[in-house]
């Protein structure tokens, strides 16, 4: 059974879990395995149907920083809601119950966040595809604004929306939660919380390994719930352009990019939507021009605008021809 044997702050680690028993004990074990000890493990089983509940259950019994909370199934945002409503450290990491991290995941991200003064650390991932693998960094550690991460955000330059990856100041979540019943609650929620901190440190080394299962919400087909994502996008930069109205021509190019990404996820799927696709597409044919102009618009957001100019068509042949090249392409 572990002891903590230091004096450091107690660190919360929230692990939100459902149908991932393939998964879980990978999760588990490189939380448990960490460098940092004074660590509260909290997992939090979301009504899972499999073998989960027992896992977690097992890995308690091991050790004593574990918290098992079984609850009705309600969904991510509600399982961390419940970690975050538990949640006794002074400050708050986010693991998602199919990834897992690297040894000396919170001391990096710790003392990142304690030598800068910052409120809230960051690290780099490894995407993990079931077929293929990308990550970037650079090892280059930086200090930002709010400000300055919204602009970055809006363009995706070095910073996401995830909330795994991270180390928070438990206090940023005050009055803030994931909005349940909804998907993409991390893009409804992250900007809020950081755009109280004060200050925010990124240093841009591999510390998580974010694995996509072939039958999760990246992967899976399209229904109407994935236009989640263009609402939260719309809500997002509707805050951010209020309160930075310098960021305006990024937000225009984030709102574009979950159009674009959601017409993808259709353009994939086996399920054709007319309905979504006639709204994406007449909100992408109103703007595409005014985001066109956009020096800082990546080039896939560029090519998939060209494509569509040509025809949906197009856009949809060269989706799929991607996903066909990413199925085949071996893990590097």
């Amino acid at each position: 059974m572990e002891k903590v044997v230091n004096n450091e702050p107690l660190v919360s680690v929230i692990v939100p879990i459902y149908k991932s028993e393939k998964y879980l004990d990978k999760c588990v074990e490189s939380i448990v395995d960490q460098t940092y000890k004074n660590l509260e493990i909290i997992l939090v089983d979301d009504g899972s149907p499999d073998n989960c509940p027992m896992i977690c259950d097992e890995w308690a019994s091991k050790d004593e920083r574990i918290k098992v909370i079984h609850k009705k199934n309600g969904g991510v945002s509600s399982a961390r809601n419940a970690g975050l409503d538990a949640a006794q450290g002074e400050y708050i990491s986010f693991v998602d119950s199919d990834d897992y991290v690297v040894r000396n995941y919170v001391d990096f991200l710790y003392y990142n966040l304690h030598a800068y003064g910052a409120d809230i650390s960051m690290g780099k991932q490894k995407v993990t595809y079931p077929n293929t693998s990308f990550s970037t960094a650079s090892g280059e550690l930086r200090k930002y604004t709010p400000h300055d991460c919204f602009d970055m955000l809006m363009y995706h330059e070095d910073f996401d929306v995830s909330a795994w990856g991270k180390l928070f100041k438990k206090e940023l979540f005050d009055g803030i939660r994931f909005p349940e019943g909804r998907l993409y609650e991390d893009t409804a929620t992250t900007y809020k919380v950081m755009d109280r901190a004060k200050l925010i440190v990124l240093n841009s080394l591999i510390i998580y390994h974010y694995v996509i299962r072939e039958n999760s919400i990246t992967t899976s087909d399209f229904d109407e719930s994935r236009m989640d994502l263009i609402t939260s996008t719309n809500e997002m930069c509707d805050y951010i352009e209020k309160k930075y109205p310098d960021l305006k021509q990024g937000c225009a190019r984030r709102r574009m990019h979950g159009y674009l990404s959601t017409l993808s996820v259709l353009a994939r799927s086996k399920n054709d939507n007319k309905k979504c696709r006639k709204e994406i597409l007449t909100y992408i044919r109103d703007h595409a021009g005014e985001v066109l102009k956009d020096k800082r618009l990546p080039k896939r957001d560029r090519a998939s605008l060209e494509l569509l100019s040509v025809s949906y068509e197009a856009f949809k042949t060269a989706w799929t021809a991607y996903d066909r090249k990413r199925k085949k392409a071996k893990v590097k």
